[in-house]
């Protein structure tokens, strides 16, 4: 049977450098479930180092949390990566570390990088670049992800920096992604009369949270079975009666809770 997920698919923690440090696991879950959340995805800047963690706090809470990242390529464009298994992100953040950008953060510059456990205690703090753009192009990050069985994602391609559309000016023609986000302020329809060509792909929005306030501001609904990557993929192809919907849809929330 399947039934109404809303998501919230752009989430940093305190691992991301430009994050509030209240960004911590337990306090993503439950503001996550305050906004009535169905489906967070945890995507920190080039780590996935606080997925777990944020897994572990939503035991029980009645919400799942998607294993991911968002990766910089040397093109300076983020791409969202979303994932059901630890050991597939986890290989991700390996391939992402070997071709980050040498060099040591600085807190005073970029801000901290955390890695707190369930209990939004601090474990340690991660000293790689993770700011920084890797040395991989969009392509070859596109490929490693559907490798590693996960799902990609443009971010944000209506802003003029740090998006695919934005730093090269249009959507290779030959990149594979899975579906494009939009940011929580623009519209559907202004970005398709803007960009045409976005229409060949499925489109989402979501908050990209660096604040706990901002989480669930925007949110896109998901119509499956159960929520995985597995059956996400689906509803981007618009297979089997999955969907997908951006935006808060009024009509689907008797399906829900």
């Amino acid at each position: 049977m399947l039934k109404w997920f809303q998501a919230d698919l752009h989430v940093h923690t305190c691992l991301s450098p430009c994050a509030d440090l209240t960004m911590s696991p337990k306090r993503i879950v439950t503001k996550a479930r305050d906004k009535k959340l169905d489906m967070i995805g945890i995507t920190d800047h080039n780590s996935a180092e606080n997925v777990e963690a944020t897994i572990r706090a939503a035991q029980g809470k009645n919400i799942t949390v998607l294993r991911g990242m968002e990766i910089a390529s040397v093109e300076e464009a983020h791409v969202i990566a979303l994932f059901d298994t630890a050991a597939s992100v986890m290989k991700l953040q390996s391939i992402v570390y070997e071709h980050l950008t040498p060099g040591e953060n600085k807190d005073g510059v970029f801000g901290e990088q955390i890695i707190a456990n369930e209990f939004d205690e601090v474990e340690r703090y991660n000293e790689r670049l993770l700011i920084a753009a890797t040395t991989m192009t969009l392509t070859e990050i596109v490929k490693k992800i559907h490798m590693l069985g996960g799902v990609t994602i443009a971010s944000h391609i209506d802003r003029e920096s740090f998006s695919i559309i934005g730093q090269l000016g249009f959507i290779p023609p030959d990149l594979e992604l899975d579906a494009v986000e939009i940011s929580s302020y623009a519209r559907k329809d202004e970005i398709l009369k803007q960009f045409p060509d976005v229409a060949r792909f499925p489109m989402i929005t979501a908050s990209d949270a660096h604040f706990l306030d901002d989480i669930g501001m925007t949110t896109t609904s998901f119509l499956l079975a159960e929520p995985t990557i597995v059956e996400m993929r689906m509803a981007f192809m618009n297979q089997n009666g999955r969907k997908v919907e951006i935006g808060e849809q009024d009509e689907y929330q008797h399906y829900k809770h």
